[in-house]
C-alpha cells in the first residue's frame, strides 16, 4: 500500500473532519472520511485504514462526555447494534469492491438528505417512543456504519426525536459508537480489512485524528455547527456522486 502525496492530501483532512465531528457534533459527520478515503483507494482498504483511527478518536473523545448519556437510549441502542453487526458482516461477505462503492456513494447522498430534511422538519420530540424503534435504530445504525462507517445517520434521526441536551446527544453518540467500534474493530480484523500494511499506513494519520478530535471537542462550544456542516455536506456530494459515477462504470 503506497502512501504517496495523494494520500496525504485526501486522508489527513478526511481525518480532521472525522475528529471534529465525533468529538464534537454528534458523529453523524465523521462518516465524510470514508468516502474520501474511497476516492483513491479500494473500499475495503479505506475502511481498514479508518476503523483503528476512529477507535482511537473514541478513546479520546469518551472522557469528556462520561457518564453524561442517556441510559435508556444508550441500552436500546446497543441492544439492537449486536444484530447490525452481524448483518454487516453477511453482506461483507458477499459484496465486492463496485457494491461498496455504490453502497457508500448511496449512503453519502441519502446522508445529506436525511440532514437537510430533519433541519426543514425537525424530528417532534417523543420521550414515549416505543423499545423496539430504538433497538431498530441502534441494528440500522450498526449496520451502516460497519458497511461504511455510517452509523450517524440513523441514530440521529431517532436521537433527534428524544428530545435529549445537546451534551446527553453527544455522549451518547460516542459511547455507543465506542462500543460498536470495538466489534467492527475484531471483525474486520477476521475478515482481513485490517492488515498490517492498513494499520502502519494509518499510523501516519493519527496526529490529524488525534487534532481533529480535540478541535471537536472545543467546537462542541464553541463553533457553530452550520459552518462545518456546510463543507461535509459539499464534501459528500462530491464524493458521493463520483464513488456511484465509478461504481456504475
Amino acid at each position: 500500500m503506497e502512501t504517496d502525496l495523494t494520500f496525504f492530501l485526501i486522508g489527513i483532512p478526511a481525518v480532521i473532519l472525522a475528529g471534529i465531528s465525533k468529538g464534537g457534533f454528534g458523529s453523524g459527520a465523521s462518516f465524510v472520511a470514508a468516502p474520501l478515503m474511497a476516492l483513491i483507494l479500494p473500499p475495503e482498504q479505506a475502511l481498514g485504514i479508518l476503523m483503528p483511527l476512529l477507535l482511537l478518536i473514541d478513546g479520546v473523545t469518551l472522557k469528556p462526555y462520561w457518564k453524561r448519556w442517556d441510559a435508556r437510549q444508550t441500552r436500546l441502542l446497543l441492544i439492537g447494534a449486536g444484530p447490525g453487526v452481524l448483518l454487516g458482516v453477511l453482506f461483507w461477505q458477499i459484496a465486492n469492491q463496485d457494491m461498496l462503492r455504490l453502497l457508500i456513494g448511496v449512503i453519502a447522498i441519502g446522508y445529506v438528505a436525511i440532514q437537510l430534511l430533519q433541519r426543514w422538519y425537525p424530528p417532534r420530540a417523543a420521550r414515549a417512543a416505543p423499545a423496539w424503534l430504538g433497538m431498530l435504530a441502534g441494528a440500522g445504525s450498526a449496520f451502516t456504519s460497519f458497511v461504511s462507517h455510517a452509523g450517524g445517520p440513523v441514530a440521529a434521526v431517532y436521537l433527534l426525536s428524544q428530545d435529549l441536551s445537546k451534551t446527553g446527544y453527544q455522549a451518547t453518540t460516542v459511547l455507543v459508537f465506542g462500543l460498536v467500534n470495538v466489534a467492527k474493530t475484531i471483525a474486520y480484523g477476521f475478515l482481513g480489512a485490517i492488515t498490517l500494511q492498513s494499520f502502519l499506513a494509518g499510523l501516519w494519520l493519527v496526529p490529524g485524528a488525534l487534532f481533529g478530535a480535540w478541535l471537536g471537542v472545543v467546537a462542541h462550544r464553541a463553533i457553530p455547527e452550520r459552518a462545518f456542516f456546510i463543507v461535509t455536506y459539499a464534501l459528500l456530494l462530491a464524493a458521493g456522486s463520483k464513488l456511484i459515477a465509478d461504481s456504475l462504470n
